[in-house]
């Protein structure tokens, strides 16, 4: 199932998706339900409780698309430097402050995290701050996480997965460097577009699907999931050792080789630009530049 939140005559809304793409079911949920996105669903079905009964169907094209999880309940956790080419494309850069000799490739995951308070939806501006210059974009695989737990063993952790949307995880690669550390490089106002909307396991094979980034039509970044160094049930597993992990939180995988910053000179995001993401199985999330 594809899982959409949106707005229709300045009211939020959640529902299903047809599989023509044309047509919104909506839930039948409360307004402060509604306000929440994806994540009343995903609870609910993570309890073992039924689906909310379905409302009049609306056309997609008649509504407002938001970020699917608007509100996340915490940080999304994310993971840099998780394919082995885009790995060494960042320890070469300069900017990479967890880069030592000999250890381009990590031996454990790195985990950092965005505040929820970044998250735009398909169509929102990246607004260009006025503290940075050097403003990148990373497109990601998101996993969505079901039924929660702690100390998953990878063996189980597919089992915890509800499923899947696209992140972009655009990064102020100077505040990046200078600051030693990643969170708030990859923090600032409305730097975690997702969508276009929440797409289950069973529609989705994450552990091989193909992912695109575009920037003004140009490819910049083309891979499959299938060359991650650290799969998703040893993130998971990972992330669980010692963190509870809830129903709708939000796991991005890393990033391809192909980023902004793996160019010589670099190759910045600027105000008017348009950056289109496409991962094979979910859709595409493209948001403007400003």
């Amino acid at each position: 199932m594809k899982i959409v939140a949106f707005h229709q005559n300045g009211q939020p809304g959640v529902g299903l998706v047809s599989s023509d793409l044309k047509q919104i079911q909506p839930f039948d949920l409360t307004a402060v339900q509604r306000g929440q996105g994806a994540l009343p669903i995903i609870e609910m079905q993570a309890r073992g409780e039924a689906l909310p009964a379905l409302l009049a169907a609306v056309a997609l094209a008649d509504v407002h698309i938001t970020a699917p999880l608007p509100k996340p309940r915490r940080n999304i956790f994310c993971v840099g430097k998780n394919y082995f080419a885009h790995a060494k494309e960042f320890a070469g850069s300069g900017f990479d402050s967890s880069a030592k000799s000999g250890g381009d490739i990590p031996a454990d995951p790195i985990i950092f995290t965005k505040v929820p308070e970044s998250v735009v939806g398909p169509g929102a501006t990246i607004e260009m701050p006025a503290v940075s210059t050097a403003i990148d974009y990373e497109a990601e695989l998101a996993v969505i996480i079901g039924r929660g737990g702690k100390g998953i063993a990878a063996g189980d952790a597919m089992s915890h997965v509800w499923g899947y949307t696209i992140v972009n995880d655009v990064t102020a690669r100077d505040w990046q460097s200078r600051h030693q550390q990643w969170d708030m490089g990859k923090s600032f106002d409305t730097f975690c577009p997702m969508g276009p909307w929440l797409v289950s396991a069973d529609e989705c094979d994450g552990s091989k699907t193909r992912l695109r980034c575009y920037v003004n039509n140009e490819l910049r970044q083309d891979a499959s999931t299938a060359d991650l160094i650290f799969d998703i049930p040893k993130l998971i597993e990972t992330l669980s050792a010692g963190i509870t992990l809830y129903p709708g939180d939000v796991i991005a995988t890393g990033t391809p080789v192909g980023v902004g910053i793996g160019f010589k000179p670099p190759k910045y995001l600027q105000a008017g630009d348009v950056v289109r993401i496409e991962i094979d199985g979910i859709g595409s999330l493209e948001n403007p530049v400003g």
